[in-house]
């Protein structure tokens, strides 16, 4: 057995008709194809090998996605591995494929010299702790949309050539972070794909931004499910105070006459922003980390506690891979 480059034609051909009934997330086929190739192809899924297979004699015994990523701490920068769409097809369940496969990655990873794996799991993170990884809390919140702030701000939806502000946006807001996901322009090519506008019944794509000035001060993005009479956000940046207090009014007009808004709960300091609303544990997308190099595992051992601990969770689910 050996671990391999899949190329993304073959994944196409071999891999997709097989996960699309478990990830294909109410979109036509094709349709989950293009979002595929469309990240694989684009200059970020080019950085590195995409997605490998653990070929077994010419069969792919198991299959997943890579994800290059750095997270700063402090002045230091770290490189980063994710893990997505970790793959067996059923009649091969059960042979350990997906542990010799992740295990195999895994020290192909240390060699590299890669201070941290990261996945999220949306299976039984006990097999994942065998392989060494650990498990940060992972929770979703929930809040009555006539809880926030009803007053009336200036937002208008998005424009293309509103992307830089915006990334100026986040970046203001994630420097009074100790650590997080960097975002390079690179990294922003690949979440503006994933947050490209999908066809779904009854799903309204919103993404709203407040000017003040020549700057954008806050964001959001976000879904209206209408069958579950929810504003689903996926991720909101603020810049200074004008910037804060215009989240909750924000999201209110995002959600317009829904009743909820809810979402995966947001990293610090962002959090400060929203009232408590009701918070439970997700079932899946659990966020777990892996320390691969001596710089990894001291920013575990001096992190670790405070992310175990915390009352906001460690990432934006926009960072899901």
């Amino acid at each position: 057995m050996q671990l391999s480059a899949l190329a993304p034609e073959t994944y196409v051909r071999d891999v997709l008709p097989q996960t699309f009934p478990l990830w294909g997330d109410g979109r036509t086929y094709e349709r989950y194809v293009a979002d595929f190739l469309a990240v694989a192809n684009s200059r970020y899924g080019r950085r590195r090998r995409h997605t490998v297979a653990l070929d077994d004699d010419a069969v792919l015994g198991a299959t997943c996605k890579l994800y290059s990523r750095e997270l700063h701490w402090g002045a230091r920068t770290m490189r980063a591995v994710g893990i997505g769409a970790v793959f067996t097809p059923v009649t091969l369940r059960g042979r350990g494929y997906a542990s010799v496969m992740l295990g195999t990655l895994l020290d192909a990873e240390v060699a590299a010299e890669t201070d941290l794996a990261f996945l999220f799991s949306d299976i039984r993170p006990q097999f994942y702790e065998r392989l060494g990884f650990r498990g940060v809390p992972s929770r979703s919140i929930s809040i009555r949309a006539t809880s926030l702030d009803g007053s009336r701000v200036a937002a208008v939806p998005m424009e293309e050539s509103d992307w830089p502000l915006v990334r100026r946006c986040f970046d203001a807001l994630d420097m009074r972070r100790p650590w997080g996901f960097k975002r390079t322009p690179v990294v922003w090519e690949w979440i503006r794909l994933m947050w490209a506008p999908r066809p779904h019944s009854g799903v309204q794509p919103v993404n709203l931004v407040v000017r003040s000035g020549r700057l954008v001060c806050a964001y959001a993005f976000g879904r209206r499910v209408m069958r579950n009479d929810t504003f689903v956000v996926d991720e909101y940046g603020f810049s200074g105070d004008e910037g804060e207090a215009a989240i909750r009014p924000l999201l209110r007009m995002a959600a317009g006459d829904l009743a909820r808004v809810s979402g995966w709960l947001p990293p610090d300091p962002a959090r400060s922003a929203l009232p408590r609303g009701s918070t439970r544990a997700r079932k899946s997308a659990i966020l777990m980390v892996a320390p691969l190099s001596a710089l990894g595992r001291s920013w575990w051992r001096t992190q670790g506690e405070s992310l175990l601990g915390s009352h906001a969770d460690a990432v934006w689910s926009t960072d899901h891979v």
